[in-house]
C-alpha cells in the first residue's frame, strides 16, 4: 500500500471497521478468516485487554469488564443516560466536567480512551496487510450526523490516543452515500436512511457530476437497534419476574447474558417467523420463551415510527417529497429488520436500495473520503451541512444566529455588534445552538469574554464576532474590537453532547413557537432602540435644550414619558409608535445639533471656500 496511505474507519455502537481507497476503488480491510466487523466490544481480565469477537463471546463470565455501546457514551453526562444506565452491567460514573467515564477494575476510564482501544486494534489489523514495516498514522473517522462539536472532539480525541492523526471527520449518511454513488453518472437525489445499533440519522443529498450535496440531516443520537434490544431485555425480566418473583434480582452476569439473547433474537427473527429464549437463573430456575416476530414488531414499531418522523422533517427541510427522491439508501445493521424495511418503503413509497452490505458501507465511504484527501481520487466533491444553527446571545436574550442549520460545511459567517453602556472595556460572548429566538431556549455551547476595550461612548465600540465551521463540523469563534484590535478567540468544546429530547425537541420547538418567538425578539430590538433614543435623548437636552420653546419641551417630556411607559410593555407595535414620537418630539434638537456641527464646520472660512 502506497505511503500516503489514509484509513477509513467506521467507528460503530455495535461492530466497527475499516476500509482503503485502492486504485481500483474502495476495499474493506477483512482478517485472514475473511471477517470485516470488529465488535465494539473491550474485555478487561489478568491476561490483559482483549477487543472484539473474542471479548463478546467471554461477556458473561466477565460481566463488569466487559464494556459495549461506547459510542453512546461519548460527550454525554449520567442524566443523558439515565434511561438505559439500569440495563448495563458495567459501572458508569460521572466523570470530568459533566460527563461520564466507566469503571474498569478501579481504573475510571473515558469513553476517549476506550474507543481508542477499539480504533488501536482496527489500525493493527489494517497495519497487518500492510507492505511489512508500514505504519498507519492518519484516519478519516466516521460519526453520526447529529453528533454536536463535543462529540465530535471526542471522537478525534479517540483518534489521537490511537495514535492516528484525525485528517477529516465525516458524518456516516454522506459516507454512506459517497460509497453508493460512487460511479453514478446521472444526477440523482438520495436519502440515506442510517440505523445503526446506538443511533439514527437521515439525510437527503443531491448527486451531480461527482458532486455530492447534502441538502438536509436529521436524527437522534440516542436511538438504535440498543433500543430494540432494551425492548426485549425489557420483555423478559417484567416475565421473570411475573414468574420467579418481583424482588428477583438481577446480577450483572444476567445483565449481558439477557442482552446478548435480546441481539441474537432480534436477529433471527429477521429471518424467522419466531425465536426462542431459555435462560437459566440459577437455584435449577429457567425460563423459557418463545417471542414471535409480531410481538417484537409491536415492540419496536414506536422507534422505527420515529425513524420515519425524522424522514418526514428531512424532507420538509430539502423543500422536497417522497416521489422527488429517486434512491434510499439503507445503512447499518439494524436496517436488516423487516418492519424497518417495510415502514421506510411505505413512507418514500419505493423499494429501499439493499445491494451494499449494510454494515461495510459507511467504512466504505470513509475510504473515499480518505482517498480524495490523499490525492487518489480527484474527481469527487463531497459538501456537507451543520445540523442545527448557530449564534451568540444579544443584549436581552435574544439569540443573533450566524451560522443558519442546513448550512454547508465548511463555512464561516460574521457580524458586528456593538455596546449600550458608555466606558464598557468587556464583552461577554456567548453561544449558542438551537432554532429558538431566545438564548433561554437554546442550547449553551460555551462562553468567553473579549477584554481590553477601550472606554468609549455606548454604541461606539465595533465588535466583530466571527464563526468558523469546519469541514469536521467542529466549532471555533473570534471576536475582535475593530477600532482597537483587541481580540479573543475560542473553540467551542461544550461539556457534553444533547440528549434525546432536546435533539427531537429543538427543531419542532422553533415551529411551534415561531410567531411567538419572533414577536419576542423583535420587542428586545426595538427596547434596544428605545434605549438608544431616550439616552441620546437625554444627551441633546443636555448640549442643546435651550433652544427648545416651553410647548417644545413639554411635547418632548410627554414623548420621552410615554417611550419610558410604552417600553416597559409587551405591545411591540405601541413601543414602535412611541419611538417614533419621541424622535418627531426631538426633531428641533436634532436641527439644532446639526446647526452647530455645520456653524463649526465653516467657522473661519470664506464664502467661496464653502
Amino acid at each position: 500500500m502506497a505511503d500516503n496511505l489514509i484509513l477509513g474507519i467506521d467507528l460503530g455502537t455495535t461492530n466497527s471497521l475499516a476500509a482503503v481507497m485502492t486504485p481500483t476503488g474502495p476495499e474493506i480491510v477483512r482478517d485472514a478468516d475473511g471477517a470485516s466487523l470488529v465488535p465494539s466490544v473491550i474485555a478487561f481480565g489478568a491476561g490483559g485487554v482483549t477487543v472484539g469477537a473474542e471479548a463478546r463471546a467471554h461477556a458473561v463470565e466477565n460481566p463488569t469488564a466487559t464494556v459495549y455501546s461506547v459510542k453512546r457514551l461519548m460527550g454525554k453526562s449520567v442524566d443523558d443516560l439515565a434511561r438505559v444506565m439500569d440495563v448495563l452491567p458495567y459501572d458508569v460514573t460521572p466523570g470530568k466536567h459533566d460527563t461520564v467515564c466507566v469503571n474498569v477494575q478501579g481504573r475510571h476510564m473515558s469513553p476517549q480512551e476506550l474507543s481508542a482501544i477499539i480504533l488501536r486494534d482496527i489500525k493493527t489489523r489494517a497495519e497487518a496487510i500492510c507492505q511489512p514495516g508500514q505504519k498507519i498514522t492518519r484516519a478519516v473517522i466516521t460519526v453520526p450526523a447529529y453528533f454536536d462539536d463535543s462529540q465530535r472532539q471526542a471522537t478525534r480525541d479517540a483518534g489521537r490516543i490511537a495514535g492516528l492523526e484525525v485528517c477529516r471527520i465525516v458524518n456516516e449518511p454522506t459516507a454512506a452515500a459517497l460509497a453508493y454513488g460512487l460511479d453514478r453518472a446521472e444526477d440523482a437525489c438520495i436519502a440515506v436512511y442510517d440505523l445503526g445499533g446506538g443511533t439514527f440519522d437521515v439525510s437527503i443529498l443531491r448527486v451531480s457530476g461527482g458532486v455530492f450535496e447534502v441538502l438536509s440531516t436529521q436524527g437522534d443520537t440516542q436511538l438504535g437497534g440498543d433500543d430494540l434490544d432494551r425492548e426485549l431485555i425489557n420483555l423478559l425480566t417484567e416475565e421473570i419476574r411475573s414468574q420467579f418473583g418481583a424482588e428477583l434480582q438481577f446480577p450483572p452476569a444476567t445483565r449481558q447474558a439477557l442482552r446478548t439473547f435480546a441481539e441474537a433474537t432480534k436477529v433471527r427473527l429477521s429471518t424467522e417467523e419466531s425465536a426462542t429464549v431459555e435462560v437459566a437463573l440459577g437455584g435449577g430456575r429457567v425460563f423459557t420463551r418463545t417471542i414471535t416476530r409480531d410481538e417484537f414488531e409491536s415492540l419496536a414499531s414506536k422507534w422505527v415510527d420515529h425513524t420515519i418522523e425524522h424522514c418526514a422533517r428531512a424532507l420538509r427541510d430539502a423543500d422536497l417529497g417522497p416521489q422527488d427522491i429517486d434512491q434510499v439508501v439503507m445503512v447499518g445493521g439494524s436496517t436488516r429488520v423487516p418492519l424497518v424495511r417495510s415502514k421506510t418503503k411505505d413512507f418514500f413509497q419505493r423499494e429501499p436500495y439493499t445491494a451494499v452490505n449494510p454494515d461495510e458501507i459507511v467504512a466504505l465511504g470513509a475510504a473515499v473520503q480518505a482517498g480524495i484527501l490523499a490525492g487518489i481520487k480527484r474527481d469527487t466533491l463531497l459538501l456537507d451541512v451543520t445540523p442545527l444553527s448557530l449564534g451568540i446571545e444579544t443584549l436581552g436574550g435574544a439569540v443573533g444566529k450566524l451560522i443558519m442549520r442546513n448550512s454547508t460545511i465548511p463555512c464561516q459567517a460574521a457580524e458586528t455588534f456593538s455596546t449600550y453602556v458608555d466606558g464598557q472595556t468587556s464583552v461577554d460572548i456567548h453561544v449558542l445552538q438551537g432554532e429558538r429566538e431566545l438564548a433561554k431556549d437554546c442550547r449553551s455551547l460555551g462562553k468567553f469574554q473579549l477584554t481590553g476595550i477601550p472606554p468609549m461612548p455606548a454604541g461606539a465600540p465595533r465588535v466583530q464576532v466571527s464563526f468558523m465551521l469546519d469541514a469536521n463540523g467542529i466549532l471555533g469563534v473570534s471576536a475582535k474590537e475593530l477600532r482597537s484590535g483587541k481580540a479573543a478567540s475560542v473553540q467551542i468544546t461544550p461539556a457534553h453532547g444533547l440528549t434525546h429530547d432536546e435533539i427531537d425537541s429543538m427543531v419542532q420547538e422553533s415551529y411551534a413557537h415561531a410567531i411567538e418567538d419572533l414577536n419576542a425578539h423583535r420587542l428586545i430590538d426595538l427596547r434596544n432602540e428605545s434605549e438608544r433614543i431616550l439616552v441620546a435623548i437625554d444627551k441633546a437636552i443636555e448640549t442643546s435644550g435651550h433652544v427648545l420653546s416651553d410647548q417644545q419641551r413639554q411635547a418632548l417630556d410627554a414623548a420621552v414619558a410615554d417611550l419610558k411607559t410604552k417600553r416597559q410593555q409587551d405591545d411591540c407595535d405601541a413601543v414602535y409608535e412611541a419611538m417614533g414620537a419621541a424622535n418627531e418630539a426631538a426633531t428641533p434638537l436634532t436641527e439644532a445639533q446639526m446647526d452647530d456641527v455645520l456653524s463649526q464646520t465653516v467657522k473661519g472660512r470664506k464664502m467661496d471656500d464653502v
